[in-house]
């Protein structure tokens, strides 16, 4: 493989200093000027690549929509076991892991603007299409390995993802540690209950690093 353009590599720069203002003061309160300041940098290059502030927020949300496909990856040692990668994948997504990918309030405040904004729409509607899609594919693998026996595996990783959605939407009002665990804990049970296991898992898929 090549190496990144410049073009490439500082536009991430850019971006990874925008979403660090934007979680200190704010999406909101996050401007090109500020962005420009940071990375001690002419305001102008960053017009350069980002011509207004929407088109680094456009920038903004692939970086962390970027962020969510990372739940899918498992170590090299088990990719070739549709079961263990399934529950990787579970347990990817029902943990800190999944929390720390990025910060809640930029996240929301971008989500938001899909209510306004035509193309953020499609960007959000696209990756949770391929959340669901790469759960899909996962499942249909264990379903043709004698892991599985899921009907219909399009309506169990909608349902999983549903849960999610709405998991991590309460989690982020929960402030005490214990309770967060319990519900957590509670949340992922309930989405392996979607997996309809033809024999009750080793459940050997490993801590998270």
């Amino acid at each position: 493989m090549g190496r990144k353009s410049l073009k490439d590599v500082r536009s991430k720069e850019i971006i990874e200093a925008f979403y660090k203002l934007a979680k200190k003061e704010g999406l909101e309160n996050a401007s090109l000027a500020k962005t420009a300041e940071i990375l001690d940098m002419n305001p102008s290059l960053i017009v350069h690549y980002f011509k207004t502030k929407e088109y680094l927020v456009y920038g903004l949300i692939e970086y962390i929509l970027d962020k969510y496909l990372l739940i899918f990856d498992v170590p090299k040692t088990i990719v070739d076991d549709p079961e263990r990668t399934l529950l990787r994948v579970i347990d990817n997504i029902f943990s800190d892991k999944w929390n720390k990918l990025f910060d809640d309030s930029v996240s929301y405040s971008c989500y938001a603007l899909a209510f306004r904004d035509g193309v953020i729409k499609e960007k959000y509607k696209n990756l949770l299409d391929s959340l669901r899609q790469r759960l899909i594919d996962l499942i249909v693998q264990c379903n043709n390995a004698g892991k599985l026996a899921v009907k219909d595996p399009v309506i169990a990783a909608d349902m999983i993802f549903i849960l999610v959605d709405g998991a991590y939407y309460y989690l982020s009002l929960v402030t005490d540690k214990q309770e967060y665990k319990q519900k957590i804990a509670r949340y992922k049970q309930q989405a392996l209950g979607h997996l309809q296991f033809v024999s009750v898992p080793s459940l050997h898929s490993g801590k998270m690093k």
